[in-house]
């Protein structure tokens, strides 16, 4: 028997196995974080049927669908029993379309309980929307400090202590820089980041804070949604520090195996012609080029990151708290980190 459940339904289902049917193109650009995809129609096929729905007529849109989907639909139902062993379907395409009504009506005559997601994933993302729109419901620790100070270790640290921590640089595949895109591949669309970020949000619903890196309003190819970027604007700032050769050497172990970094580097170097000028790039790209990473990072840490960021390199009344990395003491550094945390959120 086929099953149609809300939206609202499907955020309190237990042990759902997302079943988006939709083509590939469609599933990567963006679906319901944690969905898998078993399409009906590939990107071609689902432009072909598109196109007879809209020059011939629906009927013989559905003529060719059926004509696409019939020699899969073996492979499709096989691939769809192997996924109910580990929990309960829930399909959805667009909309709760014909792709998730047909496969739904094909798994409930071979016996298997499914349930089909009304409204599909538009649904979904009318949900995301409405989510963002709203100020939100916490208030906001924003960790702040120069490129290189540990912001993304350490907050790394936090999270495995069991703090509300975000991070919103891997959400968005991008370490929030010129060459933060270097060695990390294809970004994910607007949608998929904002439906990855509402989901984190989710999570961590039992908390009356969150604690996020630094970002600006873009973050590599993706945006903030507005409400959530206010709240860091007005979030209690704490700032982490360290001294050059730290930040250096920290800097140099993460880039260095970035994989074609020649390459790599050089395309960002471009994009820092006008802020540098073309001499001080020539110097960059040779210091690639010879592979002398530490003068090249600390080039950059001095000449660019440090004056466009203008962090305090030192404790500053400006910020409620301040950690000093340099003694590399990490576990005296999360003792007062949480210190703080159990008094300011006690407020």
């Amino acid at each position: 028997m086929i099953r149609e459940i809300r939206i609202e339904e499907l955020f309190v289902f237990k042990k759902a196995i997302l079943v988006d049917v939709r083509s590939e193109g469609e599933y990567s650009e963006a679906t319901i974080p944690g969905a898998l995809n078993l399409p009906l129609f590939n990107n071609y096929e689902r432009a072909e049927v598109g196109k007879a729905y809209t020059q011939i007529s629906p009927f013989a849109a559905r003529k060719i669908g059926l004509n696409f989907i019939s020699p899969k639909l073996p492979s499709l139902v096989e691939r769809a029993l192997k996924l109910a062993e580990s929990g309960q379907l829930v399909v959805f395409c667009w909309r709760g379309g014909l792709r998730s009504k047909a496969l739904a009506a094909i798994l409930d005559l071979m016996g298997v309980p499914v349930y089909r997601l009304q409204g599909g994933y538009k649904a979904y993302r009318a949900k995301v929307l409405e989510f963002f729109q709203a100020e939100p419901a916490f208030k906001i620790i924003v960790l702040c400090g120069n490129t290189g100070v540990g912001k993304t270790e350490f907050l790394a640290s936090l999270r495995r202590e069991g703090y509300p921590v975000i991070d919103l640089e891997k959400l968005a595949n991008n370490r929030g820089s010129v060459f933060g895109s270097m060695g990390l591949g294809d970004p994910p669309s607007q949608k998929a980041f904002e439906g990855m970020l509402y989901e984190e949000l989710k999570s961590l619903a039992g908390f009356n804070y969150l604690i996020v890196e630094c970002e600006s309003k873009r973050i590599g190819k993706v945006t903030l949604p507005l409400s959530f970027y206010r709240a860091m604007q007005n979030g209690t700032r704490v700032l982490l520090f360290d001294s050059i050769p730290n930040r250096i050497a920290r800097l140099v172990k993460e880039y260095s195996s970035v994989p074609n970094i020649l390459t790599e580097t050089d395309k960002a170097l471009e994009r820092l012609l006008k802020t540098l000028g073309r001499s001080k790039v020539h110097d960059l790209k040779e210091l690639i080029r010879q592979e002398n990473y530490p003068e090249f990072t600390e080039k950059l840490l001095l000449e660019y990151y440090d004056i466009y960021y203008a962090y305090p390199n030192e404790a500053s009344d400006k910020y409620r708290l301040c950690l000093n990395q340099e003694d590399k003491e990490v576990l005296k550094q999360l003792k007062q980190m949480k210190e703080f945390l159990a008094e300011w959120s006690a407020r």
